[in-house]
Parts: structure tokens; C-alpha cells; sequence
């Protein structure tokens, strides 16, 4: 089997710009990506094959961004038993309806799910990257070091907000 990748679908073109803070995630943790654009409602036979696919070759982990209907997430997942992230784009509706959609799946075809847009993509790539980390000890070691790198940040600006506050 080929080495273990993540597979970033997006129901169109137009996710990319909220999607790639996930792309920019994975790529931070030296995780190989897919990324592709598959429609649950408009290509469901390309999306199947692709699923089918993927898993096949390796995939570890599937994101899935749709806005909308949003259903490309649990299209995803009634064609894997890999672990499946949604992240609702904002295309409507402020997002609500995607985020509804993604959630809302029924019993024994779950999808994660995570915030609705750019955050939301970041956070998939989080949480694709813990779960590849539970068979990946070298992984682990680099999400643990960039956990303890946020927190180093946030200290930071504390520090910095402090001494302004001091003057």
C-alpha cells in the first residue's frame, strides 16, 4: 500500500479560497493531500469511484467541504469506513444550512464535524492529522510540538498585552 494521504474533496471550485487553510495545515505537517472537486448531487458516480478509490490506495482520512445541501460529506462516508470530516462552506445562509446538512447524519454513517468555513478547514486538518498521529509516532511528536507552539503564542501575546497595559 502506498503511503498514508488525506483526501480534501470540495463540492466546487469556488471552496478552494475557504479550504485552503486545510491544504496549508497538511502540508505543515508534511501530510501528503488529494485534492480534488466532486459533487455528491452532480457527479455522484465520479465521487463513489473516487472514494472507492482512494481507500484503496491508502487514504487515512477524508474531508469533505460543501456548502448548501452539503451533502458530499456523507456521501463520503456511505462509501468508507474511514474516518470522514464535513466542513460546511459558507454559501448560503451564512453557512447554517451546510452546517446542518454536514451534522445531521443519520446513526452508523458518522461525519465529523467541524466550524463552518476557513476555521473549520483549519480544524479538519487538526483533527486529520491527530488521527493519522495514533499509528504515526513521528506525527504525533509534530502535532504535539505545534500544540505547545500555539500555546508559546498565546503566552506571547499575553506578555505583550500586559506590558501595554503596564504603561
Amino acid at each position: 500500500m502506498s503511503e498514508v494521504f488525506v483526501a480534501i474533496l470540495m463540492g466546487s471550485d469556488s471552496d478552494l479560497p475557504q479550504m485552503q487553510p486545510a491544504i496549508d495545515t497538511l502540508a505543515k505537517f508534511a501530510i501528503r493531500t488529494e485534492v480534488k472537486v466532486s459533487s455528491a448531487h452532480r457527479t455522484p458516480v465520479a465521487t463513489h469511484n473516487y472514494v472507492t478509490s482512494a481507500d484503496q490506495r491508502g487514504c487515512g482520512v477524508f474531508i469533505a467541504a460543501a456548502g448548501m445541501a452539503a451533502h458530499l460529506a456523507g456521501a463520503v462516508a456511505a462509501n468508507t469506513t474511514k474516518p470522514v470530516i464535513g466542513v460546511p462552506i459558507n454559501a448560503s445562509l451564512e453557512g447554517m444550512d451546510a452546517l446542518l446538512s454536514t451534522v445531521q447524519m443519520p446513526g452508523g454513517i458518522p461525519v465529523a464535524t467541524v466550524a463552518i468555513g476557513k476555521a473549520g478547514a483549519k480544524n479538519a486538518a487538526y483533527l486529520a492529522a491527530q488521527i493519522l498521529a495514533t499509528a504515526d509516532a513521528d506525527l504525533a511528536v509534530r502535532v504535539k510540538a505545534e500544540r505547545a507552539e500555539c500555546a508559546k503564542a498565546v503566552e506571547a501575546k499575553d506578555a505583550a498585552l500586559q506590558a501595554q497595559l503596564a504603561k
